[in-house]
């Protein structure tokens, strides 16, 4: 037996875990890593599954390539030679690539998904990004100038949270890093400091705070602007950071009162009113929504308005407010307008938003003739018939698809599709640091998890992804992969000196420990830069480092070509004529929000016994008042613009009348996947609408989704 220490990568709170092994590699016990100075021992149920998951007979452990109607497993060198084959015989701007969200949780994704777009010779770029965060991207940059500046609340010292949309007793949190994030909210209350929670649904989340909202799904926007407007017309406007925009940002919400805005969100205008002035007067408080109010059709002005009433309240970048961490592989900063729509998708002329196209107008690009049409795909841990908008336009569409290569462990809903399958080694078999959600975490922290086994004959991930890279950018499948890392190595160190002297400096026993090591050098605490950190220091401190509570970071933080905060972006004001037009809309019967359970992630967890069942169901939930008006039974059709399932019903009173809510990431009848199968469920993109989106993001939406029900 051996003990390895880990980071856990099934989702965002990055909690360490301490993972026993025997000698034949079987995992036979995972714990909390209690040494570690950010999780502190915590863990939920994905994690200590974590071994199984790992260890999944499903898996593929060989290469597919596609024999007629079949699969056959085949060598690593000829299945590089068949993705050589195939994507030579499609040009560049007719290649599209998917990355899915796991690609966010490996050092593969990390290092070589960019280099891999880069090579393709494409703007058909798409990510699980437009379904799901891309609001708090756009806005972040437009406000900060750096899509990726995200301020965080600061959880630990907080004395008021006001938190839409989020459900960090069953996500573990979202575009906030926050080990345990169920003990810091008890923390808060414990401390004498409030929560209120603003959900339609009476969530797990909703149950332990002081105070819970039910809000209409889809107009958090109008409460937010209430709030803001309560703000300006009670003078309780408090600002302590450089901004441009306070009287731009006062006019743009002078319209929305909170008797407006209650209309339109169900909330009343004195618990409207009650909210600003609870937020003005607390001693600290920060506003943080998550993935319900992104997935909207107003994302990403809502999102604004998250920022700017941590601005107005005077808690953006103060201790107990909305935060900027400081990651330690954080590179400089440059000072440029943040854009967006720099080119525009071929077939609806959506906009690009972070260098890449909405996910809802993928088929578009695929099924429509003409220069430029997608016929060639490549997919990284995704599976986009199930998670993106229209799901099953999805699925019809990539079955016209003259080639297709997926890196992907398993033969899911979208990689049938595939060509070639190339699936990555086990977690055990890879280092795992976080570069992208250490950028958000309540508490500056860093950690390295080197690989616990060793690979047995198979490429790691990086290296699978570094001779995609290789391939599409003409070099061949037999080209040395570490010349992509030694080619980014230099580019990176010419920048901080002499590049061949810091290149002899550097350790590691693989490139991507090499650039790890080097953007460590690079970072704000690393030995090139007056501090102690490089990779040699994270393997000496296994359990990670804690580097200390955030601190206030503006304007040094901010990238906006003024140095300040642009606390009225044109493109978001002007989206407001939007806004206001939809108060005279009709409020359709039902309106159809998603749900997460703590013992699944999107679509990738539903293979592994012990975390489906009991309330990880896919059922539909809904009021029993509704049940009883509809006359229904223990199951409904519902049926959307787009389509219809028959579904399971759940009565709960922790549901408005009017809004029915199906989880995300089901839909697995007649998967090769045993336990998967067994427990379908149906997917609730068949249900939404690729033709609707939040315009200034392309965020697909799957929260508001009007829906009729009724008995079979």
């Amino acid at each position: 037996m051996s003990v390895v220490h880990r980071t856990c990568p099934l989702c965002e709170a990055v909690c360490g875990l301490k993972i026993t092994v025997d000698d034949a590699g079987h995992v036979t016990d995972v714990r909390g890593d209690r040494e570690d100075p950010f999780s502190k021992g915590y863990i939920c149920p994905k994690g200590a599954s974590l071994g199984r998951l790992d260890e999944d007979p499903d898996r593929l452990r060989a290469p597919l390539v596609r024999d007629g109607d079949g699969w056959r497993e085949v060598s690593w060198p000829e299945a590089f030679a068949a993705v050589e084959r195939g994507l030579a015989a499609v040009p560049g701007p007719a290649r599209a690539i998917y990355l899915g969200n796991p690609s966010a949780h490996t050092m593969a994704g990390a290092l070589y998904g960019g280099a891999v777009i880069r090579s393709l010779g494409t703007r058909s770029v798409f990510s699980a990004s437009t379904a799901d965060q891309m609001p708090k991207h756009v806005s972040c940059g437009l406000m900060f100038g750096d899509p990726l500046a995200i301020p965080v609340p600061d959880l630990d010292r907080t004395d008021y949270l006001l938190m839409l949309g989020a459900n960090p007793l069953e996500s573990n949190g979202s575009l906030c890093t926050a080990p345990d994030f169920p003990g810091r909210l008890k923390a808060i209350r414990k401390r004498g400091g409030r929560l209120v929670v603003v959900d339609p649904r009476r969530t797990r989340t909703a149950d332990l705070a002081d105070e819970h909202v039910f809000v209409r799904p889809g107009t958090d926007a109008y409460l937010l602007a209430g709030i803001a407007h309560t703000l300006f017309a009670e003078r309780l406007v408090t600002v302590n950071a450089p901004v441009n925009g306070l009287a731009e940002v006062e006019g743009a919400v002078a319209d929305f009162t909170a008797e407006v805005a209650a209309r339109a969100c169900g909330v009343p205008a004195d618990v409207i009113v009650r909210l600003a002035r609870e937020l003005a007067a607390a001693p600290s408080a920060a506003v943080y929504a998550r993935i319900g109010t992104c997935t909207a059709e107003f994302g990403t002005i809502t999102q604004w308005l998250v920022d700017v009433l941590n601005v107005l309240t005077g808690n953006l970048d103060r201790p107990g407010g909305a935060m900027f961490a400081r990651p330690a592989t954080e590179g400089a900063k440059r000072r440029k307008p943040y854009q967006t729509g720099r080119w525009h998708s071929r077939v609806r002329g959506l906009p690009e938003a972070n260098g890449e196209l909405p996910v809802a107008t993928l088929a578009d690009e695929i099924e429509t003739p003409g220069e430029g049409q997608v016929r060639a795909l490549i997919t990284i841990a995704g599976n986009p018939v199930l998670s993106a908008p229209n799901g099953a336009r999805l699925d019809r569409a990539f079955r016209g698809l003259e080639f297709m290569v997926s890196v992907d462990p398993y033969l899911n809903e979208t990689t049938r599709h595939a060509d070639v399958i190339l699936p990555p080694p086990r977690m055990l078999n890879s280092g795992h640091f976080d570069f992208a959600l250490l950028g958000f975490a309540v508490r500056n922290y860093v950690r390295y998890s080197p690989p616990a086994l060793p690979l047995d004959g198979a490429p790691p991930e990086t290296e699978i992804l570094a001779r995609l890279a290789m391939i599409a950018s003409g070099q061949g499948a037999d080209a040395d992969p570490a010349l992509l890392d030694e080619l980014i190595l230099d580019g990176m160190l010419r920048k901080a000196g002499d590049a061949a002297e810091l290149r002899a400096a550097l350790d590691g026993s693989s490139g991507a420990e090499l650039r790890l090591d080097a953007m460590l050098r690079l970072g704000p605490y690393g030995e090139w830069a007056g501090g102690e950190l490089s990779l040699r220091k994270l393997r000496e401190n296994p359990h990670g480092i804690d580097l200390g509570a955030l601190e206030p970071r503006l304007p040094g933080n901010l990238a906006t070509a003024s140095g300040r905060v642009e606390l009225a972006p044109a493109g978001i004001v002007a989206d407001l004529v939007r806004l206001r037009a939809r108060l005279s809309a009709e409020i359709p019967e039902f309106l159809l929000i998603g749900r997460r359970h703590l013992r699944s992630n999107n679509s990738w967890l539903h293979n592994v016994g012990p975390l489906v069942g009991g309330t990880n169901r896919c059922t539909l939930q809904i009021n029993p008042a509704d049940v009883a008006r509809l006359g229904l039974g223990q199951e409904a059709v519902v049926r959307s613009a787009k389509g219809e399932l028959t579904v399971p019903l759940e009565p709960t009173d922790t549901i408005m009348p009017g809004v029915v809510s199906l989880p995300h990431g089901w839909g697995h009848a007649g998967s090769s996947q045993a336990v998967a199968a067994k427990n379908a469920g149906v997917n609730a993109n068949v249900l939404t609408d690729e033709d609707v989106i939040d315009p200034l993001s392309g965020n697909a939406v799957f929260n508001g989704v009007p829906v009729i029900l009724t008995t079979r």
